[in-house]
């Protein structure tokens, strides 16, 4: 009976392991640098639409009817 080994796949374990490192490493930062991103900008858009609903509330009032 012979015995099936993959004794190939032992050189291509370091390589491998880098490899695997990088994409969790490259995944980790493009989600942190989004956050980052998206965190600093988000005052930014909400003074713009505080702005709009400042405008939109300072029309004039022509007539109110009150019951």
């Amino acid at each position: 009976m012979t015995r099936t080994t993959f004794n190939a796949i032992g050189g291509w374990q370091p390589f491998l392991f880098c490899a695997g490192m990088y994409i969790v490493a490259l995944f980790f930062s493009i989600f942190v640098c989004s956050s980052l991103f998206y965190a600093f900008n988000a005052k930014s858009a909400a003074k713009t639409v505080e702005k709009t609903a400042m405008i939109t509330t300072a029309k004039q009032q022509l007539v109110a009817i009150n019951p």
